[in-house]
């Protein structure tokens, strides 16, 4: 009989997650019910003060018992601003229409959801694993996990795919040392922003311990950034050329 309690727990938690997920997914095509205000507030601040969102968090666990988005309006949001910005690669690139799509498909289910689910997974078994005490029965949410990348993937969205882009013809497809700092710079605020926002999402939890690992990759990535700056390797040209060959 004593053992019949833990798996009783873990079936409880495995059907709270289930009825989340369903009822997330059933939302997510009547629009009358999405609070796109609150959302378009969230990717403000995303980009503007990233640190007030950690109270979005929390409030979220007070009122709904999760940490993570019931409400898909940020996710549709999230999706017309990749939309539109492989827009944007798409002129500036020279694709046709076919390419294009063949294009926004891999930005989609590749780069944002196939990478995110693969770091939210790792993240969300490392923190429950190593980081959670053995105490607290609470453990990180997966979804919650996935909403952090995406929240921490919208700043280097709009950096890298859109605000970079109009600069593409003054510098980045010429050759010099002015092209390959203006460039990398970009690539270092954005990987600097995915992880700072990435340890506010998971420090708003309060129940991780050594949280400050996650702010570790900053100085490495410093280090990276001055090494290209060094040896004259123009990240923007190099990415962009892989856009080029995804869609041949």
């Amino acid at each position: 009989m004593g053992h019949k309690e833990p798996l009783l727990s873990s079936q409880n938690d495995m059907g709270s997650a289930y009825q989340k997920l369903h009822r997330y997914f059933r939302r997510l095509f009547k629009f009358q019910q999405m609070d796109f205000q609150f959302a378009l507030w969230q990717m403000f601040y995303l980009i503007a003060a990233p640190q007030k969102l950690t109270r979005v968090f929390r409030a979220r666990k007070n009122f709904k018992s999760q940490y993570a988005r019931d409400d898909p309006a940020f996710l549709i949001l999230f999706a017309g601003a990749l939309t539109f910005t492989s827009i944007g690669f798409a002129i500036m690139l020279g694709y046709s229409f076919i390419q294009f799509l063949k294009f926004l498909m891999v930005e989609i289910f590749l780069d944002c959801i196939g990478i995110g689910v693969v770091i939210a997974t790792l993240l969300w078994y490392v923190t429950n694993k190593f980081l959670k005490p053995k105490n607290i029965p609470q453990d990180v949410e997966w979804g919650f996990a996935f909403d952090i990348h995406l929240n921490a993937f919208f700043p280097p969205l709009i950096l890298l795919h859109f605000v970079l882009l109009i600069f593409y013809n003054l510098f980045l497809h010429h050759e010099g040392a002015l092209s390959v700092i203006f460039g990398n710079s970009f690539w270092l605020a954005a990987a600097i922003y995915y992880v700072y926002i990435t340890f506010l999402g998971y420090h708003s939890m309060q129940i991780l311990n050594k949280i400050n690992l996650f702010l570790t990759p900053i100085p490495w990535l410093i280090v990276l950034y001055f090494i290209t700056i060094y040896r004259g390797y123009n990240i923007s040209s190099a990415v962009f050329t892989m856009y080029r060959q995804r869609v041949v």
